[in-house]
């Protein structure tokens, strides 16, 4: 028996950086029920590590504020100086958006789950088209 292609397309992969464990649940939840494959990270600290070690993410979704050594911001620059093409969204309780996003897409919470779902699409495409651009 030969085996088979997989026919299915390749799942996006999210990491979800969230130090509320009901709103990651949520959020990692909303996003698996989309198609997404989700990794959980409770601080900037833990995604950082994941990432560090190879693991393959197309998109990061963090919250701001999170305990450690790494905000939000820090983990958007460590991410940018590793991998410039990484599409990062960055979110908080804060009504303000930040000065300086190091890249990073900024979603103020509270978001809803639909709107957060379309902006992680929508950014996914683009870094795809620039990869067939480049």
């Amino acid at each position: 028996m030969k085996p088979q292609p997989d026919l299915e397309p390749t799942m996006p992969r999210v990491l979800v950086a969230e130090d509320d464990t009901l709103v990651r649940i949520a959020i990692a939840e909303a996003l698996r029920d989309a198609g997404f494959r989700v990794m959980e990270a409770a601080s900037a600290d833990e995604a950082l590590a994941y990432l560090e070690a190879a693991e393959r993410v197309d998109l990061v979704f963090s919250d701001i504020q999170m305990p450690g050594s790494l905000d939000g911001f820090g983990l958007a620059r460590r991410l940018r100086g590793r991998h410039p093409e990484l599409p990062i969204i960055l979110t908080s309780g804060n009504a303000a958006r930040p000065d300086d996003m190091d890249g990073a897409l900024f979603l103020p919470k509270p978001y809803d789950h639909q709107g957060l779902l379309q902006t992680i699409r929508r950014l996914l495409a683009a870094r795809d088209r620039s990869k067939d651009d480049g």
